[in-house]
């Protein structure tokens, strides 16, 4: 299993139209093979921070679906990025 998680910061002011414009990438995520979670989503204590979560079942899903990356707009709009993918060797329920 492959989890990417991290941050992004975007200008507080844009945060709001930069989610609603990755809400699109958000329903394609998750129908598409592979994909067990797919979460961009507002931090509740910094206004420019965008929380990332993601969970594949392989790095080849991952790969298929990342194809070129986020579009140049949405790059453009990205001030910082703290993102890691972390492969999980096993799961339990708490």
């Amino acid at each position: 299993m492959i989890i990417v998680s991290g941050k992004l910061y975007v200008d507080p002011k844009t945060r709001s139209e930069y989610l609603a414009g990755c809400s699109s990438v958000i329903g394609q995520a998750r129908t598409a093979p592979g994909c067990l979670d797919f979460v961009l989503s507002a931090d509740p204590i910094e206004p420019g921070r965008i929380n990332v979560y993601e969970q594949w079942e392989s790095d080849a899903d991952l790969d298929r679906f990342r194809g070129a990356g986020p579009e140049p707009e949405q790059t453009g709009e990205i001030r910082d990025a703290q993102v890691m993918k972390y492969r999980i060797s096993s799961a339990e329920a708490p």
